[in-house]
């Protein structure tokens, strides 16, 4: 293993090699079913080494392994699994992280996770290496999901805001929206920088008509929920929502692609409700998927505390227009491509009516076009600028070669 890890790695101080950087990222609450952030993490990965530089990624699993992938090197490290959270793990042994990061010698160090691995960012400092954190979610928005009172969620926030701000170099925010927490503590090395869509991956000529055959029937109106089901992602609101459009008369029925620990409890509930909901777990074939985003009238994003929405944005990629939560960031993705509607069912049953008087065609054409403002080769752009890092001087030239490969 050493063999495939290790290869012209030296342990040195900080600092660039030539034009082209190892930049090393760690990342907890990544699982084979992971969404959003499994798809950034892959996405930057490829874009940094299309620009020359040497990506690696450090993520928890259940055993040791290292892959050589289209985003750079993969190294997996076994991490705690933690109960009621449908699989993820966590890197909880500092040491071995500790040592794997000195032998690894990083440029850059990146990191998706503010809570466990705050400690790297003053492991980095004291080597003189510049470290990125990327905030992935604001932590006032999860507090609250998890039942937290709003001022004492916005009090434990600003602390560890402050003690993220002061740990790395820079703290990168994806939308306006998620920055205002750290504006609101003073931060003042925080830096703004989108994530994208695969515009060619996600794109409106996916529609297919059998997608529509296999789970609703003529006339009938076809909403998704493309979520983790988890508490912070409140998808007990896409069927509060189905709830009040059949109670109106729509005859709507309910997509729900994702799992979670809250899904056996959903689906007793529209067991129970009689709702005419199709569970069907992680769905990890990326054409099945954007198949049943871009066939569906309308997608929901009901999560409250989203700083982003990447399945959000790949829905609207594929023509079909968004409700969201108008407590998160997505309305500022979204745009007028979609609505906005405030936490509750009877409100997204409304945005979904509103949307659907809208002639069709138009809204499907403003949905892509929305869609197109969030390219991946912008993003990526704007990630390597938060590293002070440009084009290395593989670019163009493919990845590195290796020795070896780990089992």
């Amino acid at each position: 293993m050493r063999a495939a890890l290790y290869r012209e790695t030296t342990v040195r101080p900080g600092g660039p090699r030539a034009a082209s950087l190892r930049i090393v990222r760690l990342a907890n609450f990544v699982a084979p079913s992971s969404g959003g952030l499994r798809t950034a993490l892959r996405e930057l990965g490829r874009g940094y080494l299309a620009a020359g530089h040497e990506p690696v990624l450090i993520v928890p699993g259940e055993r040791s392994g290292v892959r050589d992938t289209d985003q750079g090197r993969v190294v997996t490290l076994p991490g705690t699994l933690l109960p009621g959270t449908g699989g993820y793990r966590v890197l909880t042994d500092r040491r071995r992280v500790a040592r794997l990061l000195e032998r690894l010698a990083p440029d850059r160090i990146e990191v998706s996770d503010r809570t466990t691995l705050r400690w790297t960012g003053a492991w980095a400092r004291h080597r003189r290496i510049p470290s990125v954190m990327v905030s992935h979610e604001t932590a006032d928005g999860v507090l609250r999901s998890w039942g937290m009172p709003q001022e004492a969620a916005l009090r434990a926030a600003a602390a560890l805001n402050s003690r993220t701000a002061h740990a790395y170099a820079r703290v990168v925010c994806t939308t306006e929206w998620a920055e205002r927490e750290f504006v609101r503590i003073g931060a003042r090395n925080v830096v703004r920088a989108p994530l994208g869509v695969d515009l060619a991956a996600s794109r409106p000529g996916l529609r297919d008509p059998r997608v529509r055959a296999r789970f609703a029937g003529g006339g009938e109106v076809l909403l998704v929920l493309c979520s983790r089901l988890s508490v912070e992602k409140r998808p007990g609101r896409a069927l509060d929502a189905l709830e009040v459009l059949r109670g109106r008369g729509v005859p709507a029925v309910l997509v729900v692609a994702g799992d979670g620990p809250l899904r056996t409890r959903l689906e007793l509930r529209a067991r129970e409700r009689r709702l005419p909901v199709t569970f069907l777990g992680h769905v990890a074939d990326r054409a099945a998927l954007g198949a049943l985003q871009a066939t569906a009238d309308v997608c929901l994003a009901p999560g409250p505390c989203e700083t982003f929405g990447l399945a959000a944005l790949e829905a609207l990629a594929c023509g079909t227009p968004v409700v969201a939560s108008a407590s998160s960031a997505l309305p500022e993705i979204v745009g007028g491509a979609g609505a906005a509607a405030t936490d509750s069912g009877e409100a997204f049953a409304t945005a979904v009516q509103t949307l659907l008087a809208r002639p069709e065609g138009p809204r499907r054409e403003a949905a892509r076009a929305r869609a197109e403002c969030f390219g991946w080769e912008g993003a990526v752009g704007a990630f390597l600028g938060a590293h002070d890092a440009g084009l290395g001087d593989r670019a163009g030239r493919g990845p590195a070669p290796h020795e070896g490969r780990a089992s």
